[in-house]
């Protein structure tokens, strides 16, 4: 009798001891469950139309920059682009006669990237930049959409920089082809004498049509010693036509 109540314990502890293992492994697979583990983050931080990449368009890349941005260029015709700021719109138009910079700025603005990105560099009687920011969601957008490539440079002989016109900016100096980077541009608004080392060198691929108020609104914000904007002066773009 005794051999059979001991019998029955040890059975007892086992079933016991089998119930908390399962337990405890369904605890650690929750937890390696990304949407269970990690709190849902604000829609700021990682965009979900953003990371599904509207109209699943391939990445583009260096070697497919130019076919990928000719195709896109021919269905896009589109030369209008609206800023909207807290200070007010910006209308700029984008020229043919660079097409790779037209339709690269068509996409992005169809693809959603400027919006949640500032006008992130300001000096005053020069130029304002933008399409970047300090937010994790537009190193997301740049990762989907293609982050390595660069533009080939659209220079046209005899066009310069002048009040209000749009260029690529460089994501380096060392870049003896002049190619630009994808996702930032800046508006000039500086005389003509302190454009001598952007003529020639930056494509100039638009003008400011509406709203150089608001440029200059811009350019005359308080900066950091980087010319960062104390304030954040967020973008939402939108096509016209």
């Amino acid at each position: 009798m005794r051999n059979l109540l001991i019998y029955s314990l040890g059975i007892l502890f086992f079933l016991g001891s089998c119930e908390d293992n399962k337990k405890k492994a369904q605890t650690e697979n929750e937890a390696d469950t990304p949407t269970e583990a990690i709190p849902e983050q604000p829609k700021a931080i990682e965009p979900q139309e953003i990371i599904e990449n509207k109209n699943n368009f391939d990445k583009i890349t260096n070697e497919n920059v130019v076919s990928f941005l000719t195709e896109y260029g021919k269905k896009n015709p589109e030369t209008k682009v609206l800023l909207s700021t807290s200070l007010g719109e910006i209308e700029m138009k984008l020229f043919k006669d660079t097409p790779l910079h037209r339709a690269n700025m068509v996409y992005l603005v169809k693809q959603n990237y400027f919006d949640e990105t500032f006008f992130h560099r300001a000096v005053p009687e020069f130029i304002i930049q933008a399409g970047n920011s300090d937010l994790r969601s537009t190193q997301v957008k740049r990762a989907k959409l293609g982050k390595d490539y660069l533009l080939p440079a659209e220079i046209i002989p005899g066009r310069i920089h002048e009040y209000g016109t749009v260029s690529g900016a460089k994501e380096y100096r060392e870049n003896p082809d002049h190619k630009s980077a994808p996702y930032e541009f800046f508006i000039f608004l500086g005389p003509k004498t302190s454009a001598s080392h952007l003529n020639g060198k930056y494509t100039i691929f638009g003008k400011v049509t509406k709203g150089m108020e608001v440029v200059e609104a811009i350019s005359e914000l308080e900066t950091d010693s980087n010319e960062w904007p104390l304030r954040n002066i967020y973008i939402e773009a939108t096509v016209l036509e």
